[in-house]
């Protein structure tokens, strides 16, 4: 498993979070996902600690893709990722959620695909704001 670039899904619903892993979980066993979602009292949110536990948990010498749900979510990543010295670690930034964690973590699986391949598959799925 350490092979394999991790996942990191950080939602403001553990919920959310949870359902996503278990899509995943369907159809790949191998690929390092941890959840950073909801607060430690189990409220709506997002925690610093909480992605810093996710990134110790999966963020391997392959590095990790963060994916997150709303603004303050990529927030909390911007800053945690400002706090640890690694380069191998990015924010998958404009990407829907449960599409974007899907794509990423069959991407990880794909022969060991890097970070940067990851997202270069994930830039594919961006939403557009300009509109």
């Amino acid at each position: 498993m350490s092979g394999k670039a991790g996942i990191i899904i950080i939602s403001h619903s553990f919920e959310i979070g949870e359902g996503i892993k278990k899509l995943i979980d369907q159809v790949i066993e191998d690929v390092p996902i941890a959840l950073a979602c909801g607060t430690e009292n189990g409220e709506i949110g997002t925690s610093m600690e909480r992605i810093q536990s996710a990134i110790d948990q999966v963020g391997n010498e392959n590095g990790a893709v963060l994916l997150y749900d709303l603004g303050s979510a990529k927030m909390n990543a911007e800053m945690v990722l400002e706090l640890v010295d690694r380069n191998n670690l990015q924010i998958a930034e404009d990407v829907p959620l449960v599409e974007g964690s899907y794509i990423a973590a069959v991407e990880a699986n794909l022969g060991g695909k890097t970070v940067e391949e990851i997202m270069v598959s994930l830039d594919k799925l961006k939403i557009d704001h300009s509109s």
